[in-house]
């Protein structure tokens, strides 16, 4: 069970360490510092798909009662996150950091609302986090040496309280992207013409 354990712990850590850095993103004012952290992003979210991808790989060539295998079956609720990180946000990410790469040559200017938008953007941090929640029921059932899914008392609250969770993040992403998104607008200029008769 501690090998199980093992196996599972780096997979979990990664994408945890990828959802604390993306929900740090949109806070970042300097461009050269959100650059560098969302290179930082960008190696954690493609650790976490290739970390997950070897034990899910590996638990299909496993022989059924390894280590690797339980890994597997435990982190198969986080397949599809994993999946969504990384046909969304890692394109996003690569896509972000490219964008704030343009101000490299001026260290010092601050982060335009644009950038910071777009680092906020739902599909860049609630896949990540949503996938590191997704780990945290196989890290209980290996610590634990139990399948907390064979218990309908267990499964059921567990459910609800994911989904829960999994409402709230998108929902603060959205309005945190929303409002950003805002004051990034140009503002719109008034008209210079004096209102009057017209013309012909």
């Amino acid at each position: 069970m501690e090998s199980q354990l093992t196996i599972l712990l780096p997979v979990a850590a990664v994408w945890l360490a990828a959802g604390v850095v993306a929900d740090g993103l949109p806070r970042l004012r300097n461009t050269r510092i959100l650059r560098r952290r969302t290179g930082w992003l960008l190696v954690l979210a493609l650790t976490g798909v290739a970390l997950t991808a070897a034990v899910l790989g590996g638990g299909l060539f496993s022989a059924g009662t390894a280590p690797i295998d339980r890994a597997a079956a435990g982190l198969t609720l986080a397949a599809g996150p994993a999946l969504v990180a990384t046909a969304c946000s890692v394109r996003r990410i690569r896509r972000l950091w490219a964008g704030a790469g343009a101000f490299a040559s001026a260290p010092a200017t601050p982060a335009p609302h644009g950038l910071r938008a777009a680092a906020a953007h739902p599909l860049v941090g609630l896949p990540l986090q949503v996938t590191a929640l997704a780990t945290v029921p196989a890290l209980i059932a290996a610590a634990a040496g139990t399948d907390l899914g064979a218990d309908p008392g267990v499964t059921g609250p567990a459910i609800t309280v994911g989904a829960l969770a999994v409402i709230v993040i998108g929902v603060r992403h959205a309005l945190r992207h929303n409002r950003l998104a805002e004051r990034a607008q140009p503002a719109v200029a008034g008209s210079t013409r004096a209102a009057g008769a017209l013309h012909v």
